[in-house]
Formats: C-alpha cells, structure tokens, sequence
C-alpha cells in the first residue's frame, strides 16, 4: 500500500491552555506486536473455512498508564483484535496483581479495536463457524489467547515502568466515512448503507505530552464504526491498524492507542478494497495530527474511575421442543446453536437467564467524562448520553472490557435484525434479550456519572477554564 505523507507541525508549539496543568500527571506508554507467527483461525466472518497464516499488515496491543499526583495508576489498553474477553482480562489483572503490579478493577479499561481480520479468541464468538473446529485449530486458538494475555501483562509493567510526570490534553474532532448499516427494506433490515440513519462521527481525542510539553507521548482516539473495511482471509488491523500505523510513522517515539465508540450498527464506506481502508485509516491520523496541533483543553485530575455490574436479562428462553425443533433447522448456525445448548441441558447446565454486564465510567476532573460499555453497543447509546450529559465533555466507548454480544437500545431491539437479537446465534447467547435493557443500562450510568456532567458548559477558548464556565 502506498505511504501518505502526513503534515506535522507539533511538540514546540503548544496551546495556550497547556501552561495550565500544574504537571502533576505521570505517564508511560508501550506497544508489542502481537502477530502470530503460526497459523490460526481468523474472527468475524463464519464463511472463513480455514487457518491463515498470511499477514497484510501487522497487529499491536498499546498501553497507557496514568496517574494523578499519588492516586492510584490507572491503565487504558486498545488491542487489534474482534473483541478481547473479560476472561483474558480477568487474568491480566490476576498476573499483573501476582507480580506485585495491583490495578484496581474499576481503573483498568481494555478496548478491542474490532477488526474482522484477527485471530479468534476463546471464548468469543464461539458458534460463529456453526460447527466444532478441529483439534489442532483449537490448540492454535488456544495458544493465541495465551500469547495475547501475556503480551498485555507485558506491556502493562512497561507503560509503568515509563511513567513520567507528563501533561494531558483532550479535543473531538469528525471524520465522515461512518454510516448508519440498518437500511429497511420490504424484507426487513439489510446490512447496506443507510444515509438518513443514526450516527456519532465524533473523534475525541486524548494526548499526552510529557512536562515540557516536548515530547510528544500518546495519542488515544476512538471512532463509532465497525472496523470492517476487509473481508480478505488475511491478518489485518482494517483503518483501526492503518490509523495507528500512520500516528506511530508521524510520531516514532509515541504510542497511539485506537478504540471504538458505539458503532454496532455503523459501517465504513467505501468498502471492501485496501485503498478505502487506507483512506479511512489515514483520515482518522490526519484528524488526530489537526487536533494535537491546535488549542486542546488541557485536564486535571483527580481521576476518578467507577464501575458496577449489572445483569441484562434475557427474552422468554425457548422449551425443551423449541430448542428440539431448532436442532433440526436447515440453517447450520440455527442448528449448531440449539445442539449446543440441548448438550448443556443434558450435562444437567443451567442455561443463564441474564447476561453480566459491567459499566465503567471515568471522570477527569471536572473536564473530561469517559462511559466505557462492553459488547457491540449500537450509536444510540452515545447519542442518548450526550443529550443527557454535557456534549462537550462526554466520551464513549463500547467494545470495553469485554464483547459478550450485541447491545441493541430499545429502538433497534423494537426493529428486531442482525443488531436486534439475529447475532446471538454467533455469540451462543440463548436468545435476544428482553426489551428494557436500554434503561438498565442508561440508569447504571446514570448513577456513576458525577452530577456535574449534567450541567452544560459554555466554552471560549480563548478564556482560562475558571473564566469560562457559566451555567445554562
């Protein structure tokens, strides 16, 4: 793929607004390249029938460690892959506690860039084939997963061991090429671009520069669309691995970290050729490069990161017979998914009723709130937090700390499809959830986020931030 030149003007001019952080921040930040060297079987499509052992680009796993004046670190990692699990992050924190480098729960935020173009890990998406994989490819998955957590740790331990007195900054920016993917036919709702359908197109933007404001650090961004760009049978990071890639060429001493904001039902377009995800990838880096080279709004702390676990209950779940009768259906993933759990009732299993869900919710300060919501959660959650919370300081992720399946608002659940409860054949959920999970959600959140977020701020930037805020 050919190389585009990005302008960079950077690190000796800084914003105004930076002098304006008592450098009271550390920071460090580290990348690994998880790349496997064997082949293993590729997530996100079901039509992949095989290994691969071909590489179009390389995939990486960052890490941001931060930490305000003597609280507790808190560390954001971002992952090119289709979805990392909590399982794997349950043991990163298991092995990071063992070796002496104890992160809170509630401050640890591991981000899967969603990439359909990297290798399966157990436990996610296990039906997606509809049919048991062979014992070798197992093994290979297996060893992925194993090689993965321990490259997290890794990087972990030297983010913090970098850590550094440093400053941060924050801005949004948009970049176009998301659009809403429910288009609604006669038939129902088909994967195909919908112009006059929902979508978030902000970019926000975290950067991190150390004290003098000289050196550039990190870069954290995160777009609401599906990182599915490519369809090749072939290891790739799709525009999210492309973004990255550009950053890190502009800035080879930083690490830029790429997430995903609620984009389940947000697809790239153009589509489908290398040179689209080039130009989407590229698009992304050169809005980041704009954003760091003018005014930011410089953060302070404290952060402070909270988390609670709620259960998203699951619709009626189907009879003995139900189940019988889907076993038989044509479909192989219909079929697959109902033997699977008829296997479950015969071990004597109980088949779950609700899903566990865990909500993380950070807060910079005053300036800056992060929502960070597991699973494939569609862009009307983001829409709905900015409405209930300032626009200008809210930010959220989905595809955080886990990617159990789905997560449908109340309208797509109501429109039913693919995003609606169709994709749990894939995830070997029991069926689609019951109708209120929105709420659920919306109001766990509700209860995290510091009340000050409520109240909208009007902001000249020219002015300092404690001459700026007046309140509606």
């Amino acid at each position: 793929m050919r190389r585009i030149i990005l302008p960079v003007f950077l690190l000796l001019v800084h914003s105004p607004l930076l002098a304006e952080t008592g450098g009271v921040w550390r920071a460090g930040a580290a990348d690994a390249d998880i790349t496997p060297d064997y082949p293993v079987r590729l997530s996100g499509y079901g039509s992949r029938t095989a290994e691969t052992s071909k590489v179009a680009q390389r995939l990486h796993a960052n890490a941001l460690a931060l930490q305000w004046q003597d609280d507790k670190p808190a560390v954001i990692v971002t992952v090119d892959n289709c979805g990392v699990p909590a399982a794997v992050r349950a043991e990163v924190l298991k092995r990071l506690a063992t070796g002496g480098r104890t992160i809170a729960d509630e401050r640890f935020a591991l981000h899967s860039t969603h990439t359909h173009c990297a290798p399966m890990l157990k436990g996610v998406l296990p039906f997606l084939f509809g049919e048991d994989l062979a014992t070798d490819q197992v093994k290979h998955i297996e060893r992925y997963t194993e090689d993965l957590t321990s490259h997290i740790v890794n990087i972990i331990g030297q983010a913090l061991d970098k850590m550094a007195p440093a400053k941060l900054e924050w801005s949004v920016g948009k970049v176009y090429f998301a659009f809403n993917r429910r288009l609604k036919t006669d038939a129902g709702f088909q994967n195909a671009q919908n112009f006059s359908g929902p979508s978030d197109r902000a970019l926000p933007v975290l950067c991190v520069r150390s004290a003098d404001g000289k050196k550039l650090i990190a870069t954290h961004a995160s777009y609401a669309c599906h990182c599915t760009t490519l369809g090749i049978d072939e290891i790739h990071g799709d525009w999210a691995g492309l973004a990255h890639e550009e950053l890190e060429l502009r800035f080879p001493d930083s690490v830029c970290l790429i997430a995903i904001g609620c984009g389940a039902d947000q697809n790239p377009y153009p589509r489908k050729e290398s040179r689209f995800a080039v130009n989407h990838g590229v698009s992304i880096a050169k809005e980041i490069v704009r954003l760091i080279n003018g005014p930011m709004q410089s953060l302070n702390g404290p952060l402070n990161c909270a988390h609670r676990e709620v259960m998203l209950p699951f619709d009626q779940l189907p009879t003995l017979a139900e189940w019988q009768a889907k076993a038989a259906d044509p479909n192989k993933w219909t079929a697959y998914h109902a033997k699977q759990h008829l296997a479950m009732l015969e071990r004597g299993e109980k088949i779950p009723p609700a899903l566990p869900y865990n909500i993380q919710v950070w807060n910079y300060g005053n300036e800056l709130l992060t929502i960070n919501l597991p699973g494939e959660v569609v862009v009307d959650y983001s829409l709905r937090f900015k409405r209930e919370f300032d626009p200008a300081r809210t930010w959220v992720n989905s595809y955080s700390n886990d990617v159990p399946c789905y997560i449908p608002s109340q309208r797509v659940w109501e429109e039913g499809g693919y995003e609606g409860g169709g994709a749990m054949v894939f995830y070997g959920r029991p069926t689609r959830f019951a109708s209120g999970i929105e709420n659920i959600i919306a109001g766990t959140v509700k209860q995290l986020v510091p009340q000050e977020f409520s109240i909208r701020r009007i902001i000249n930037p020219a002015a300092p931030l404690s001459n700026e805020v007046k309140k509606k």
